[in-house]
């Protein structure tokens, strides 16, 4: 499906790690009211059983704040609960089998880093794409760096959108203004933080002046 780019503007990735004293939905529910635009959410160490459940409650919060919904890696799992999407990357399901899987109108995205992979991805059929990690992060093990001249490659190579991710703080957005992305996805910058929503918001209006203008949405 064709997203309008400023769906992606500030692109929530869920980790528990962080709850604290707040339950995962708490926190989810404290982002979406911080200004984030879309949400996936991201489960490496659970069952398929438990993965299921948690995404038919955090389904139920991102539709009642009519915040697209994405599920990391698991194309069944996005299909069983009606997800609005799924996110693959180079290593999981091939894109045109999720496509079969989930229909044309549902948004995949996919991680790239390479011009290659940007381009191919397009052509069969991603909605949008992930480029990273554009910074040092913690949060993946296996993410290897993408520099700013590959980052504005790729983004010159496609017609859909990009998102960057990896390492994304609100001090070193700005160093990605002019790259050509449409937004920006983060993890500990929203849910490491104390306070989700107005970090959220710094994010929002940081993300908006960066790349879109200051008037923008």
């Amino acid at each position: 499906m064709k997203l309008d780019k400023s769906v992606l503007s500030l692109y929530a990735v869920t980790d528990r790690r962080w709850c604290g004293e707040k339950t995962f939905e708490q926190q989810i529910e404290e982002s979406i009211e911080g200004g984030i635009t879309i949400l996936q959410l991201r489960e490496k160490n659970i069952t398929y059983q438990k993965f299921k459940d948690e995404g038919i409650k955090v389904k139920k919060i991102c539709s009642a704040y009519h915040i697209p919904f994405i599920i990391d890696d698991d194309v069944y799992l996005a299909k069983e609960i009606d997800a609005d999407g799924v996110h693959i990357g180079q290593s999981d399901m091939k894109l045109i089998d999720a496509r079969k899987v989930l229909g044309k109108e549902k948004i995949i995205g996919v991680s790239v880093q390479t011009v290659e992979q940007a381009v191919s991805a397009e052509k069969h059929g991603a909605d949008y794409l992930g480029v990273g990690a554009v910074f040092s992060t913690n949060t993946k093990d296996d993410a290897d760096s993408v520099s700013l001249e590959t980052l504005k490659a790729i983004c010159a190579s496609v017609s859909i959108p990009v998102v960057a991710i990896g390492g994304i703080t609100f001090e070193n957005i700005a160093s990605l203004s002019g790259s050509g992305i449409s937004g920006i996805a983060a993890i500990s910058a929203i849910y490491a933080q104390k306070d989700i929503r107005h970090s959220c918001r710094l994010l929002h209006n940081k993300v908006r002046e960066c790349f879109y203008g200051a008037d923008a949405f």
